[in-house]
């Protein structure tokens, strides 16, 4: 069983092995949980921002997206995992330590309906924000927080966009790694395209579905569900998807340009 790296550590060894140990991909180990401590460290965990390649698809609204996801040092690798308007990695994805609420229907952040809100809240109410937020802001963006730049999660609209107009291929041992995934390529130019791996989702402290689905955030949240927000799901070759996810558990970050 792999020992989890505190942050304290992590800030210390600031290397590429502390690095590898936490954006690792292509096994299951219940406890590899992307490299966050058990508790919310107190900075972003950022890796490889400024290495990552804006690929451009040809997608009708120009939008670029990452060749990795956050925390991942290269295309093949799972990096972190997040609960949705959180930006750092942490073990345990359940309600109970969720940031911005501890059930579905006890938001305190991202709610427009009292009944869904901890004692009647909504951003409406809210003095600091005053208005429906239907979309992160930057400071609860994983891909901002972490890559900074122009770089943000994807809408649900790009999402859909990225679907409509690509070939979506399911991949197993991409580029002899031994991980599996989508390859999303130009439909008319199969040089271009981007890889996402099936990094499954971290459920509280378990690991569930890596090498055989993934799923990924948007910045978008779930107006009809208020304890979801949408984003990118494949189960191997039967399904691409956009859907609504659990907002308490991990799911990876595939960052997106502008």
């Amino acid at each position: 069983m792999k020992k989890f790296i505190s942050f304290a550590a992590f800030a210390l060894l600031m290397s590429a092995t502390a690095f590898s140990l936490s954006a690792c991909g292509g096994d299951d180990d219940e406890d590899n949980n992307g490299g966050g401590s058990q508790e919310q460290a107190e900075e972003p965990l950022t890796l490889a921002g400024k290495a990552a390649v804006a690929v451009d698809l040809g997608l009708p609204s120009g939008t670029l997206w990452a060749d990795r996801n956050v925390g991942a040092d290269k295309a093949e690798a799972y990096g972190y995992y997040f609960a949705w308007g959180e930006t750092l990695a942490k073990t345990d994805y359940s309600w109970s330590t969720y940031k911005w609420g501890t059930a579905e229907d006890q938001l305190t952040k991202y709610c427009n309906k009292s009944e869904k809100g901890k004692d009647g809240y909504t951003d409406a109410k809210n003095p600091e924000i005053g208005k429906e937020l239907t979309e992160l802001l930057k400071e609860d963006d994983a891909a901002y927080a972490n890559w900074g730049g122009k770089w943000r999660m994807p809408t649900k609209a790009q999402i859909e966009e990225l679907i409509a107009n690509t070939d979506k291929i399911w991949v197993e041992n991409y580029n002899d790694t031994g991980v599996n995934g989508r390859k999303f390529t130009n439909k008319k130019d199969a040089s271009k395209y981007i890889f996402l791996p099936a990094t499954g989702e971290r459920d509280g402290t378990s690991s569930k579905n890596a090498g055989v689905g993934g799923y990924y955030w948007s910045r978008s949240l779930n107006t009809e569900d208020l304890g979801k927000a949408d984003g990118l799901g494949f189960y191997m070759s039967y399904y691409v998807q956009s859907y609504g996810l659990n907002r308490g558990r991990g799911f990876t970050v595939r960052p997106v340009k502008p």
